[in-house]
């Protein structure tokens, strides 16, 4: 048969009869054996099969908008998981780009832009690819509809469970377990911290920039409290410099720790500042408010001493 109903492109041979395109193949070996599968089952796309042997190998189909895609080769017959996982994987990233499908990288934020009736619709920003590559992957299953989000969901390739929630028709990821296990209140008050530290300049969330302004709404929608473990963002007037008013949630050692470091102070300076407070536990005590200050970003170790970072 040669290479009836064959069509080379510039990388591809697509399977052509009449005016329908049954398939697009990059090799001309393939494309061929998958044409004469065709003419065998008379062009009726339902009698094609999932895996069908070819020389040494097993070829993996799928038929997806109507045409025959070859998802995969395997030496051994797959499994029908495996064939389940190679055909979600292609339907997400058919073309085999770097992020898949309706994802994009601008700066260090991944978007989610799909166009819809010629008009471009952005489903949301984040911080990562995992969290991107989730709600795309949960959209494409359920019809880009945001309102089929549930407040968890698992995600199938990072094997976690996500929390979500829809606000201003844009999904927001608001955190991520192994478990299902989540405590919403505390999920959703630090949440609240992180859009409050990117508004204020205490950090940098970029992916969150849209929701600066809606705090007061969140706190009302989620039923909760913006809480964090290092800053209080209570009674802050708006109409005066915010970064004024912000203060440490400090135990009052750890606050007298922090006030004794100005610029780069060696840890035996530290210890005179403090030397009121010695004690028994006195250099334990110290190093163990170090710590804590630099797990919680407001210190950092430079050699043998600390400075503040650039809150």
């Amino acid at each position: 048969m040669s290479e009836k109903y064959l069509r080379e492109n510039k990388s591809s041979y697509n399977i052509v009869k009449g005016s329908r395109v049954y398939a697009k193949i990059t090799n001309l070996e393939d494309a061929i054996f998958i044409r004469d599968l065709l003419v065998k089952n008379n062009w009726d796309l339902t009698e094609i099969p999932q895996t069908i042997r070819y020389g040494e190998d097993y070829l993996i189909l799928a038929i997806l908008d109507d045409k025959i895609q070859l998802i995969g080769k395997s030496k051994s017959k797959p499994s029908q998981k495996t064939i389940d996982k190679l055909t979600k994987e292609h339907i997400r990233n058919p073309n085999n780009s770097k992020y898949g499908l309706n994802i994009s990288k601008v700066f260090d934020i991944f978007i989610i832009k799909k166009q819809i009736a010629g008009d471009d619709y952005i489903f949301g920003y984040y911080d990562n690819l995992e969290d991107a590559q989730f709600v795309r992957n949960y959209l494409l299953e359920h019809n880009w509809n945001v309102n089929e989000f549930g407040t968890i969901s698992y995600c199938d390739m990072s094997e976690k469970y996500k929390v979500t929630q829809v606000i201003d028709d844009k999904v927001y990821v608001l955190d991520s377990s192994d478990t299902n296990n989540f405590d919403l209140d505390e999920v959703y008050g630090e949440f609240l911290a992180k859009i409050s530290k990117h508004k204020y300049g205490l950090a940098s969330y970029p992916h969150l920039d849209e929701l600066k302004d809606n705090i007061k709404d969140l706190e009302i929608e989620f039923g909760v409290k913006t809480n964090d473990e290092v800053w209080s963002f209570e009674n802050i007037d708006e109409s005066k410099s915010p970064l004024n008013q912000i203060v440490f949630n400090l135990t009052p050692f750890e606050k007298s720790v922090y006030d004794s470091i100005e610029g780069e102070t060696s840890l035996e300076d530290i210890k005179k500042a403090l030397i009121r407070f010695k004690s028994k536990n006195f250099d334990e005590k110290i190093n163990k408010n170090l710590d804590l200050l630099v797990e919680k970003g407001l210190v950092e170790k430079i050699g043998d001493g600390y400075r503040k970072t650039n809150v």
